[in-house]
């Protein structure tokens, strides 16, 4: 955590390290924040719409998307796809943002999941090129778990008891749309909430041992809202975890109860 820093600079940070993104402010269309949290900022402030034009992306349309809680970056990866698909401009580009600050005491540890960090971690979204190519995404929400931290504890047992089979299923859809099995899979780039909760996600998709979850980054940043599974990404490429040509898998469980898995495969 920071008392320096507020969540525009944050993004701001991330966006900087984009190296795709200078010199071609002009191809930006969107700017979408995926945020977890309803409220990231003291109203009036629009968190999304200072980055954009912190940024000098004036001509870009920005809004946030928070439907999915921590699953929203992926969300809004996938929303761009299709903005910019049904705008039939090549050249066109979307930013996507997420990670944000610990906006309120009660949003620094989610009971018996896991400790929330300050990060951030920006995402430029085109309809082609050399990048990492998305090829499957899925999404489930279960309803019945909507009060979130808020549960029962009769609900929250239920949940415990739901999650292993909702999220593994949830990982073989996207890859169903992708064309792929499990056995094609490199890496699995998750949520930082825990390394436990993986041990029975596991078994319910028919692998032994966790070799191909990237869990090195939970004890040093937490679960950093809806920006894990990019920051395990950049991680991923540093430690040579993630080679071109790599296919791997960012899943990401938002409170409320939101399932969402993503195939990629890795470009140069």
């Amino acid at each position: 955590m920071s008392e320096e820093e507020d969540t525009a600079r944050l993004l701001l940070a991330a966006a900087h390290g984009l190296t795709g993104l200078r010199g071609n402010e002009r191809r930006v269309r969107y700017v979408l924040q995926g945020r977890t949290m309803p409220v990231g900022a003291p109203y009036p402030r629009s968190t999304v719409h200072e980055v954009r034009d912190a940024l000098g992306l004036h001509g870009a349309h920005a809004f946030c998307v928070t439907q999915h809680a921590c699953a929203s970056g992926l969300l809004a990866v996938e929303l761009a796809g299709r903005l910019l698909a049904a705008d039939g401009d090549p050249q066109a580009l979307a930013l996507v943002l997420t990670g944000e600050k610990v906006f309120t005491e009660g949003a620094r540890v989610i009971p018996d999941t896991g400790v929330m960090g300050e990060s951030a971690a920006a995402v430029l979204v085109s309809p082609g090129g050399p990048g990492d190519r998305l090829l499957g995404y899925a999404t489930q929400t279960c309803g019945a778990f909507e009060d979130g931290m808020g549960m029962t504890p009769e609900a929250a047992e239920a949940f415990q008891e739901a999650y292993p089979q909702v999220l593994a299923q949830v990982i073989r859809s996207a890859l169903a749309r992708a064309g792929l099995g499990f056995g094609d899979i490199d890496l699995i780039l998750p949520h930082n909430v825990n390394r436990l909760s993986w041990i029975p996600v596991l078994k319910e998709l028919g692998v032994h041992g966790a070799g191909r979850v990237f869990t090195e980054n939970i004890a040093k940043i937490g679960h950093c809202f809806g920006a894990d599974p990019f920051l395990n990404h950049v991680s991923a490429r540093e430690t040579g975890r993630l080679l071109p040509g790599s296919r791997y898998v960012m899943t990401a469980v938002g409170l409320g109860a939101t399932f969402s898995a993503m195939a990629f495969e890795h470009g140069k």
